[in-house]
């Protein structure tokens, strides 16, 4: 393995592979932010996860929503099939 393959960086080559999307990790390798920084990055944080919860939300409902339409066709197909049936001939 040659020096040309290695990383000029290997913190950086590592923070790449273990937090891919660049997240900043404060860890043993980089000092941690300031607490304005931590406290901004909490809200926003949480507001992903509130837009997240909502869709989940949203979703939840569509599925409740699909399976009830499912049911009463199901059951309009039955009460259809039981309406086309004839009436047993009485002797």
């Amino acid at each position: 393995m040659s020096n040309a393959e290695l990383p000029k960086d290997f913190m950086e080559f590592m923070q790449k592979m273990w937090n891919p999307m660049s997240f900043p990790v404060p860890g043993m390798f980089m000092p941690t932010a300031s607490v304005e920084d931590i406290e901004k990055k909490i809200a926003e944080l949480k507001g992903v996860e509130n837009w997240l919860t909502m869709n989940i939300g949203f979703i939840q409902m569509t599925v409740k929503t699909l399976e009830m339409q499912k049911a009463a066709l199901a059951s309009f197909a039955s009460t259809a099939a039981g309406a086309k049936q004839e009436p047993p001939d009485k002797k």
